[in-house]
């Protein structure tokens, strides 16, 4: 989610970047190329950098990582040849890797290009990897196939980060030769190398000749498309333009079902939808003032009907950030949905209604559809919400400036609970939009990190949930299902539970 102010040419300068020496795509390729649409545009290829879920997408195709998530939610090896190893006192990990792998130029992936890309997550400016590896403070190669990582303190969710971008490692050569121009054209380990992008269009990716399990991979290439309204990459998948439509509202999902010569693959994701409301001191508006007005702002949604209106039914409301797959989920208290009890919380407050709110919300159809739906709930009780559509990537940049009343956002969601807590409720944590600011929270946070006891960190989370509640900053909505709509002809496609779809093993069938 967080991005980067200056994206360089893949995403604003340039209509077009492709890696230099890039052909053009013959026939038989382009028959055997997966055309994937997607919603929104990555920010920027650049793993350090890189702070969107398109970009995590791209990434499974592109930059493999030191661990992956399996179907359980597991961690697995990917790019390390087995789990981590810890010493007794958690501050020493080693890490074992995969022998005889190549990155997508053709040049050794071993200990020292892991080293390369920690320490350049760790330290460079704006890098969006360094609160995931603020435990880190050294890195040591051992040999060509060890890595060594030494810890400040014990952190148990280190493993889970170097499962998502923390642990995608880039080629030290075209790191070297590219620097901050590394997203232009990325190299990483992956089953398929970046070919080229087009701004605001599609990302072009072509099977790698390197990758260490190319014999399973059975697509020429991948193409990305950006298609943002749901139904129009419905339709272009209806019409055969695209292979496979992802983020489907759940309403074209439904639909598309019902149609001979498609399926619908779900994903009961961990991902969830909160809103946010702007907290600051410098705020300057009612609901910042008031956390009685928050409440009744909460008070006044009714999450189940938003979910059948705006859904379909298809999503799990809940009131926390952890989903039911957590082992470390404890069951929230929500605040119940109560519009009386709303409207005498406004007139206690003093404040003469209606109360305006501007509600920030991003321009897709369906986030549309349900601020609109948030609107009509808070309107009905007192007060009087206008709905801001932007763009994400200007959304954002407001909300980290504090420039907002309340934010619609979603967050895709992470394996270990304390990338969906860390930053995100924490003092001026990038992620934290409303501004919470709690030493208690921040101490609550750190004791979960610096244990692997996972009833104890159970115990610190349902704490942390219920101190994010008293404060009526933030309002987690609900879980999110994914869809993934794909023609009959594809096939092998690996829809697991983080909502990421693997294209790795897929094919086309004539």
């Amino acid at each position: 989610m967080r991005l980067r102010v200056v994206m360089l040419c893949a995403v604003l300068a340039l209509p077009s970047c492709a890696t230099p020496g890039s052909s053009g795509v013959s026939a038989d390729e382009s028959s055997n190329t997966l055309v994937v649409s997607t919603p929104t545009e990555p920010d920027s290829l650049d793993p350090t950098f890189a702070d969107t879920f398109a970009a995590r997408l791209v990434f499974t195709s592109l930059c493999e990582k030191l661990y992956d998530v399996d179907n359980s939610l597991r961690l697995v090896p990917q790019l390390a040849a087995a789990l981590p190893s810890t010493s007794k006192d958690g501050k020493t990990v080693t890490i074992r890797l995969r022998k005889g792998v190549r990155f997508n130029d053709g040049t050794p992936f071993d200990a020292a290009a892991v080293k390369t890309t920690l320490d350049r997550d760790r330290t460079a400016k704006e890098s969006a990897r360094a609160s995931e590896l603020e435990a880190v403070s050294r890195v040591e190669v051992v040999d060509p196939a060890t890595v060594r990582l030494r810890l400040k303190h014990p952190s148990a969710p280190l493993a889970a980060q170097l499962a998502d971008r923390a642990g995608l490692i880039a080629s030290p050569t075209a790191l070297k030769r590219l620097g901050e121009n590394f997203t232009t054209a990325p190299v990483c380990v992956g089953p398929f190398r970046y070919r080229s992008r087009v701004s605001g269009n599609e990302l072009s990716l072509v099977r790698s000749p390197y990758y260490y399990d190319r014999n399973k991979v059975r697509l020429s290439g991948i193409t990305y498309k950006f298609i943002a309204n749901s139904s129009v990459a419905t339709a272009n998948l209806q019409s055969g333009d695209v292979d496979a439509a992802e983020h489907l509202d759940p309403s074209d999902a439904v639909n598309l079902e019902s149609e001979r010569g498609f399926r619908v693959l779900r994903s009961k994701t961990i991902a969830y939808q909160s809103l946010s409301v702007n907290v600051r001191p410098d705020a300057g508006t009612a609901l910042s003032r008031s956390a009685d007005l928050r409440r009744a702002l909460e008070m006044s949604i009714n999450r189940r009907a938003l979910n059948a209106a705006v859904w379909n039914g298809q999503e799990v409301p809940d009131c926390g950030p952890l989903p039911v797959q957590s082992p470390m989920r404890t069951e929230p208290s929500c605040t119940p949905f109560d519009p009386a009890g709303a409207r005498a919380l406004i007139k206690r407050s003093g404040v003469k209604p209606p109360i305006k709110v501007e509600l920030m919300a991003s321009t897709g159809a369906a986030t549309q559809r349900e601020a609109q739906a948030v609107q009509a709930m808070a309107n009905d009780v007192g007060f009087d919400v206008s709905v801001r559509p932007l763009d994400l990537v200007s959304a954002l940049v407001l909300a980290r400036s504090g420039k907002f009343d309340a934010f619609l956002v979603g967050w895709s969601g992470r394996v270990d609970p304390d990338g969906d807590t860390n930053g995100l409720v924490t003092t001026g944590g990038p992620n934290n939009f409303a501004g919470l600011s709690d030493p208690k929270i921040d101490d609550l946070v750190a004791q979960a990190a610096a244990t692997d006891d996972t009833k104890e960190r159970a115990r610190l989370y349902a704490q942390v949930d219920r101190r994010v509640s008293a404060h009526r900053a933030l309002f987690y909505l609900y879980h999110n299902t994914w869809f993934l709509g794909t023609s009959r002809r594809l096939h092998g496609v690996d829809y697991r539970p983080d909502g990421i779809p693997r294209f790795s093993t897929a094919y086309l069938s004539r």
